[in-house]
């Protein structure tokens, strides 16, 4: 088959990022479309023949302001030439346009957070940078509607939809009225083996990209709170404002190697996930090394934290509701081994597996 790969940007890590990998490597010849592709922030597709559109002018930086753009754009990219179109969106990519002898499966990462499942928050706090986020509130509010409607008809363009959770293939369904079929993201177990430190562990972890929705000021109140230890691990446009609620007992580590995040992992009582995430890549590689999720319980969490065994469930969102849980931690049993164990239920080698059955019943279908 004359294979193509669509993904919304290329301008940094994360988990949708690594699923147009693991597709690059199930289809190393396909061309993979995007709208910016940033080959210093991410540096996984030397060897690939990556296309981007004429988004790829202007400054990566401006991709927040971009939705309109790239809706347009994506809309007008013709792949109906290919016998197979494989787009990982979270946003607009899943609107390019295919003929009727082209097969369309989109892994979608979120029905487009910023219209539908993350809208108050991204109106409360877009995130922008230098003091800007009241021309983005003025957007979203202007543009909101024919937004929406476009997003909605984007999503019937797909012949099939995967969802990355049982929370997102909900999202799918309210908002989009489509089903769709759970196939978790890729997490690269390999790296993370508990290294018999348990008598060594201390101290709780948190990681991820920094920006207001992913709620890690939660965490760090609540361990402020307990005057417990916390490592910060990351960056983004929340950084300020998060050192300045750090107590005493708060370390922020900006860069930190992916031998160094093993070890950092390796060595916590538990890792927080204070937010409602779509899946949370970084928090089943934190129980790849064994230790326990301490998560909201809402969004992909409830996918893999069991109570009680491989972690543990706060139930409102508040410094105060995450203490309290964080306080059981300190002084409850795990098996640390059986929590790496159960993590490799979502290795990389399971979801290559799952795609490929699945691409394949497609295409018999």
């Amino acid at each position: 088959m004359k294979v193509a790969i669509v993904c919304d940007w290329l301008t940094g890590i994360g988990g949708a990022e690594r699923v147009v990998l693991e597709l690059h490597r199930l289809y190393p010849e396909a061309p993979i479309y995007t709208s910016q592709y940033d080959p210093e922030k991410i540096d996984w597709f030397k060897d690939a023949d990556v296309r981007t559109t004429w988004l790829q002018t202007l400054p990566k930086g401006l991709k927040k302001f971009l939705p309109l753009l790239r809706a347009w754009t994506f809309s007008h990219l013709d792949l109906s030439e290919y016998d197979l179109v494989l787009s990982s969106s979270g946003a607009e990519a899943k609107g390019v346009h295919t003929g009727p002898n082209t097969l369309h499966i989109c892994y979608c990462h979120s029905p487009t957070q910023y219209y539908w499942t993350r809208r108050d928050e991204y109106m409360r706090r877009p995130g922008f940078p230098l003091g800007l986020n009241w021309l983005a509130k003025l957007g979203l509010r202007l543009l909101i509607g024919p937004l929406r409607r476009w997003d909605r008809r984007a999503a019937k363009h797909p012949d099939y939809l995967i969802a990355n959770s049982t929370h997102t293939q909900a999202m799918i369904k309210r908002y989009y009225r489509r089903e769709s079929t759970i196939i978790a993201p890729p997490v690269d177990t390999d790296r993370f083996k508990p290294g018999g430190k348990e008598q060594l562990r201390h101290g709780f972890v948190v990681a991820g990209r920094q920006t207001p929705y992913k709620r890690f000021d939660l965490a760090i109140e609540a361990c402020n709170e307990l005057k417990v230890p916390l490592l910060v691990i990351g960056d983004g446009p929340d950084h300020r404002r998060l050192e300045k609620l750090g107590g005493r007992s708060t370390t922020f580590l900006t860069n930190v190697s992916d031998t160094e995040i093993v070890d950092k992992f390796e060595s916590a009582l538990g890792f927080i996930l204070p937010n409602m995430d779509d899946f949370g890549i970084v928090a089943v590689e934190a129980m790849a090394a064994g230790t326990p999720v301490i998560a909201y319980n809402k969004g992909g969490a409830l996918d893999y934290v069991v109570s009680g065994k491989t972690g543990l469930f706060f139930e409102r969102q508040t410094a105060q509701s995450l203490a309290k849980v964080l306080e059981t931690a300190t002084t409850k049993s795990f098996n640390y081994q059986a929590i790496a164990e159960h993590a490799q239920q979502f290795s990389v080698n399971i979801f290559i597996k799952n795609m490929r059955d699945f691409i394949k019943r497609c295409v018999s279908e």
